[in-house]
């Protein structure tokens, strides 16, 4: 268990309802300092609280996170001196609308641009 015996969350976009009342800290950080912030933890020590699947390719393809069996959990709300790493969603329409062939007959069209960001937050009190 971390020194503190809270465990790291691991967010997304629909899990930030953990936050609710209190005082909190969140600063940007690159995916470079999430995987060096989750590498310091230990499995046990790490919560996925995440609903998106999608986050997991993200957290080990793009981030750089080894494949490590995380426990799942709901959280109703950050404990005083928490820390989380919520990995936002953005999506943009996309401005171009390319059209690629496939099969005989069938189209795919890009519709939209996704971006992910990443936020460490601290709960403060």
């Amino acid at each position: 268990m971390s020194k503190d015996g809270n465990p790291l969350l691991l967010l997304d976009n629909s899990t930030m309802y953990v936050l609710g009342k209190g005082t909190y800290k969140i600063e940007p950080m690159t995916f470079a300092e999430a995987k060096a912030i989750i590498d310091m933890f230990g499995e046990e020590d790490v919560l996925r609280c995440y609903t998106d699947s999608a986050i997991d390719k993200v957290m080990h393809d793009y981030v750089g996170v080894e494949h490590r069996n995380f426990p799942r959990k709901t959280i109703a709300r950050m404990r005083a001196g928490q820390q989380a790493i919520a990995f936002k969603e953005y999506i943009a329409p996309s401005e171009t609308q390319p059209i690629i062939d496939l099969d005989p007959g069938a189209q795919a069209q890009k519709i939209q641009n996704v971006y992910v960001f990443c936020e460490f937050i601290t709960r403060m009190i």
